[in-house]
């Protein structure tokens, strides 16, 4: 395995409470799957990551505490986001409709438009977002992984 410090970051949301619930989830064994818009990948002129990529989970207060391995990797319309995976966003999330109106909320935020630099930025059936599938190989805080 390579170094940590040498893997990319995995960042769910911004620093503060959303965050925070998200790594725990993940650390919880509750959250093994997130949703990213296409579009902050061309804005940060990032490709998209491989299937078995590792990445290192991040706290809000900037402390590596998880490594996760990218297991699938899907494009596609907002609108075509299936049950299992909101159900898998450990989130709490019972059906489609409020997963998507949780998202939208953060998508909408405005933290979110001027990451995007964009500030009328909206989502709708047709936005392109990518839904990835993760693992947790190794815990960085001391309790074994499963």
């Amino acid at each position: 395995m390579p170094e940590r410090s040498s893997l990319p970051p995995c960042l769910f949301a911004f620093p503060g409470p959303l965050r925070d619930r998200l790594v725990a989830a993940v650390l919880a064994g509750e959250k093994v799957s997130t949703t990213g818009l296409l579009a902050e990948y061309e804005v940060e002129k990032e490709e998209l990551p491989p299937v078995g990529e590792r990445s290192v989970v991040i706290d809000s207060d900037g402390r590596e505490v998880a490594v996760v391995e990218l297991t699938e990797v899907r494009v596609l319309a907002l609108g075509d986001v299936d049950l299992q995976h909101a159900l898998d966003e450990g989130e709490g999330y019972t059906s489609v409709a409020a997963w998507r109106a949780g998202h939208e909320r953060f998508w909408h935020s405005e933290e979110m438009r001027e990451a995007l630099g964009d500030p009328e930025f909206t989502v709708d059936d047709t936005t392109v977002v990518v839904a990835e599938r993760f693992r947790v190989v190794e815990r960085l805080d001391g309790v074994a992984s499963a």
